[in-house]
């Protein structure tokens, strides 16, 4: 097994290298300008200088060399697999990066007359077309900045929309105990009450149940497929005819879709509303270290209520519409984060329909096989094993002592490799959840299972030790860095 780990080193502040006189740039005097400003600072009025920055000062070379070895520290996915479960971060072709970073993209300013960005325009549209056809839903606003403005946007529109078919007494959306935390937050948020669904012993939830749950107060329901264990929710189309049956409308959360790609809608399965993470899902990794985009679809009887803008074509061409008579107003500015929403346009033109029913199966074989390479005995499946995992696999740190998933995480580290989300869904014991994504080659996968496979072995005979040791940072005091809370205040 190769170790990914290069060698590591303290890297002081640019403050600490920092020594009196030392520049990075020459401004020369211009002979074409008076002599009155052969000062460069000169042209700058008296009144708006400051006299003392306290900036670190140094030549460019250090600024350069600083900053490379700062970033020969960090992880990305060009460096390894990063199998953070439920986050999905996969492989950005570099052909989408130098699109979405084109003279002509960044060029583009959003008050531009729409007569001048025709073409920008016309891709976002096109890009919509192709969400509704994926998720089997009538409408999409792209606005939406990443998944819980989405989910906001969702309940947003439930709750308008059945405040104004006789629902308004409706206060309650039901949330399955495995979901991600912002679904019961943009519930609350979106003035609702939530009522926890308890999933099965399967890791599953059960149709009986909600409709238990179902009441004339139910306003909806917020239900992940697959859910965030990697099970696929057997029963989704009767929890949906469950909660219709109540009143209520069924809210997808989109964010376990790479699973789905190519063959299966949300919009067949019954819901309502939809929200996708293109940050995901369609291939910028949590937004390219930035802003996410979250786009929100509905079906035909929601399409008024949805944020605005939205793109429209008309006989004149593409424009931005903010006129839907019914809609719960803009959630951000324009049209939302232009460089994800293109980058995944790029990504669903590069593959085609049959290239993302691909995705979805490599990335369900991906994580099957890791889960499957795993000493059972080490790290046993968080529900019953033999149901087959979608994109991703939980399991449970077996020990005796409190904390082995963080020891496993830290311990991996060391060897280059980046941890799996832990303690997540909160329903496992020291869970550790897995998404290998399709990204991944069947030799990469190998070196990770057997890399944890090999630290659980340490830990069981006691020869593992503090990790993580070869880190340019140790593992931290994650108690003292929230407890106590020390702000300051500058003016």
């Amino acid at each position: 097994m190769r170790n990914y780990v290069q060698a590591s080193w303290d890297e002081p502040l640019l403050n600490e290298l920092s020594r009196p006189g030392r520049v990075g740039n020459s401004v020369p005097s211009d002979p074409t300008i008076s002599s009155r400003f052969k000062d460069p600072q000169s042209l700058i009025p008296q009144s708006m200088r400051r006299d003392s920055l306290n900036l670190p000062e140094l030549s460019e070379l250090q600024v350069l060399r600083h900053f490379n070895r700062l970033s020969q520290m960090n992880f990305s996915v060009e460096l390894g697999m990063y199998p953070l479960g439920s986050c999905t971060m996969k492989y950005n072709p570099k052909v989408s990066e130098m699109i979405a970073s084109s003279d002509a993209m960044k060029g583009a300013h959003p008050l531009q007359p729409a007569g001048t960005v025709q073409g920008i325009l016309s891709i976002f549209y096109d890009l919509e077309r192709a969400l509704c056809e994926i998720t089997g839903m009538h409408r999409f606003s792209l606005s939406t900045a990443a998944g819980a403005q989405g989910e906001l946007a969702g309940v947003l529109m439930i709750r308008k929309y059945l405040a104004e078919h006789g629902g308004g007494a409706r206060d309650e959306i039901l949330v399955p105990d495995s979901a991600h935390g912002t679904n019961p937050a943009s519930a609350a948020m979106a003035g609702f009450k939530v009522v926890k669904v308890p999933s099965g012993a399967n890791g599953q939830v059960k149709a009986s149940k909600v409709q238990e749950l179902s009441s004339e107060r139910t306003a909806g329901m917020m239900f992940t497929v697959p859910n965030t264990l990697g099970l696929f929710e057997g029963e989704v189309k009767e929890v949906c005819d469950a909660v219709h049956a109540a009143g209520g409308l069924m809210y997808y959360d989109g964010a376990n879709m790479n699973a789905l790609l190519g063959r299966a809608r949300p919009g067949d399965m019954g819901f309502d509303v939809v929200h996708l993470n293109l940050h995901k899902t369609f291939a910028t990794p949590h937004g390219g270290g930035g802003p996410g985009a979250g786009p929100v679809g509905v079906t035909r009887k929601l399409a008024d209520y949805l944020p605005v803008p939205v793109v429209a074509k008309g006989k004149t061409g593409y424009s931005l519409d903010y006129g839907l008579r019914r809609s719960i107003g803009p959630l951000k500015g324009f049209v939302g984060n232009s460089a994800v929403l293109l980058r995944a346009y790029i990504y669903i033109r590069l593959l085609g329909a049959s290239g993302l029913k691909d995705v979805s199966s490599m990335a369900v074989l991906a994580a099957n096989y890791l889960w499957k390479s795993l000493d059972p005995e080490a790290f046993p499946a968080s529900h019953e094993a033999g149901l087959f995992r979608k994109h991703e696999a939980v399991v449970s740190v077996k020990g005796e002592l409190p904390g082995s998933a963080m020891t496993v995480a830290k311990a991996i580290l060391d060897l280059g490799m980046h941890s799996p989300t832990v303690y997540f869904p909160l329903i496992v014991h020291e869970a550790l959840m897995i998404e290998p994504t399709e990204s991944e080659p069947e030799e990469m996968l190998d070196e990770y299972a057997e890399a944890l496979n090999s630290i659980y072995a340490k830990i069981k005979d006691g020869t593992l030790g503090p990790v993580p040791k070869n880190t340019s940072v140790g593992k931290v005091d994650e108690v003292k860095a929230s407890h106590p809370l020390t702000l300051r205040v500058h003016w």
